[in-house]
């Protein structure tokens, strides 16, 4: 199977650069309070403090660099094809008759930067499809093109 032909919006790595950032606020913050509280522990705060620094520099600025090189998706009359991921990698193939809806969210900071992402359900076990970090009107006009042709097929999705 060929790769997929088309990337997120280039603005997915600030989408997921900045979904980082506030994962990393709670233990940046629960960490100086313990600095302020315990003091005299100040050797383990201090490498724990470089430890955080550095893997939190790495999910913010290397993770999504590199999910924006693997992620891919594309639609042909036939499928809908997706690879995500960064460590662990996944390629997704659903038909286009086992497609049973297709829908768009966008949360806080999809909306902040313009995104969405297209979530396709499938009869299929292994869950719905999701084409992440679109520009909002890519995810328009996917949703679009993929009711066209699910209409094409008249199967019953299951």
């Amino acid at each position: 199977m060929a790769d997929p032909a088309w990337h997120p919006s280039p603005r997915a790595k600030l989408l997921w650069a900045l979904s980082a950032t506030l994962s990393w606020i709670f233990p940046f913050v629960a960490l100086i309070i313990w600095m302020i509280v315990d003091p005299p522990r100040r050797t383990a705060q201090v490498w724990i403090l470089g430890i955080a620094v550095v893997a939190a520099a790495f999910s913010i600025v290397a993770v999504p660099l590199w999910r924006y090189a693997v992620h891919r998706w594309e639609i042909t009359d036939e499928a809908v094809y997706t690879r995500t991921g960064w460590f662990t990698q996944e390629s997704r193939v659903a038909p286009i008759s086992r497609v049973q809806t297709v829908d768009t969210y966008r949360g806080p900071l999809e909306r902040l930067l313009g995104l969405a992402t297209v979530t396709v359900t499938t009869a299929s076990s292994a869950g719905a499809v999701h084409i992440s970090a679109l520009d909002t009107e890519d995810a328009r006009r996917t949703v679009t093109q993929l009711t066209e042709i699910a209409a094409r097929h008249r199967g019953d999705a299951t």
